[in-house]
């Protein structure tokens, strides 16, 4: 079978397709016949800057179950969605059946693909902080994956959002996902606060401001560090005694997904959470943004399209076809 692979020639480095074995699926793990998935930035900053030659990426994944564990509550032709740690990028994936959940008839492999990495880091993102009306949430990095879904997701939730934006060219955007508010640099952040929850993926000095909008008892989820800027700093004494002219109480959390779904103890279920997103995605209450659909054969060009910037929300490969 084929599968995106890292191919490294001297000092260039491309994402290419290339023949592979096919996978076997351990006890807990269903076959899937992969229909489309969709990019991340992380793990296209890895394959293509920190990869080595002959690796698989790949995360998030939508397709068709063939083979599944009996009991599981899954059967071959099930349209599912699911969550990898690599080599999602391929023909045919054997994926835990924790990480996979069903899609309804009317969501589009597509739009499905979208849900694993930024749907699943969204919604439980948003948990660490209980919202609700009157909750002021604070979403960075508003225009990629994760911000895309956050904004939505809270809003839902009933939360005052203000979505963070380098400029206004995409306020009109934020505002259609649900976003109250627009924020447009640092001082407009700080004048929106104190915020409740924070969801902050870009790091560096903003993380740093970011810090002091909190409210009393407020939390800074850190889910990514989108800026090249990777130092940052921050006033230690109003982050902990004058956050939104309040006190104390006030926490940064250090978001990994991977940590998330796989700590030994109240890890957060990603089948349930998948199906809950992909149920939205059903029901109209939740929207995929795909700035770029394109076939599997061209994700070298795609993946660098996605790192430039190119486009705003996710993009998605088609496998087959």
């Amino acid at each position: 079978m084929k599968a995106v692979t890292v191919s490294k020639t001297g000092a260039e480095t491309h994402l290419v397709l290339a023949e592979h074995t096919e996978p076997g699926a351990a006890p807990d793990e269903a076959i899937v016949a992969v229909r489309a998935f969709s990019l991340n930035n992380g793990e296209v900053r890895g394959a293509l800057y920190e990869g080595t030659d002959g690796d698989r990426p790949g995360w998030d994944l939508s397709g068709v179950v063939q083979t599944a564990p009996e009991g599981s509550g899954f059967h071959p032709g099930d349209r599912v969605v699911g969550l990898v740690w690599t080599g999602g990028w391929a023909e045919r994936v054997a994926v835990p059946t924790s990480r996979l959940a069903k899609i309804p008839d009317d969501v589009s492999f597509e739009a499905a693909s979208t849900l694993p990495v930024a749907g699943l880091t969204a919604a439980v993102a948003l948990q660490k902080k209980a919202i609700g009306p009157g909750s002021r949430v604070l979403v960075t990095a508003a225009t990629g994956g994760v911000g895309i879904y956050a904004i939505q997701l809270a809003a839902a939730a009933g939360a005052h959002v203000t979505a963070f934006a380098r400029d206004g060219s995409t306020a009109e955007f934020l505002r259609s996902l649900g976003a109250n508010d627009i924020a447009v640099g640092v001082e407009a952040g700080e004048k929106g606060g104190p915020y409740d929850l924070i969801l902050e993926g870009v790091g560096g000095s903003l993380l740093g401001e970011a810090l002091m909008w909190l409210a009393s008892r407020g939390v800074c989820v850190l889910f990514g560090d989108a800026s090249e800027d990777t130092l940052t700093t921050f006033d230690a004494r109003r982050f902990r005694l004058q956050s939104g002219g309040a006190y104390g109480g006030t926490v940064l959390y250090g978001f990994f997904l991977l940590e998330e779904l796989t700590r030994p103890e109240r890890a957060a279920d990603g089948s349930a959470i998948l199906a809950d997103l992909a149920r939205r995605l059903s029901d109209g209450s939740l929207r995929p943004v795909i700035g770029k659909t394109a076939p599997w054969a061209d994700i070298d060009a795609t993946a660098r399209e996605l790192l430039k910037r190119k486009f705003a929300g996710k993009a998605v490969l088609t496998v087959g076809g």
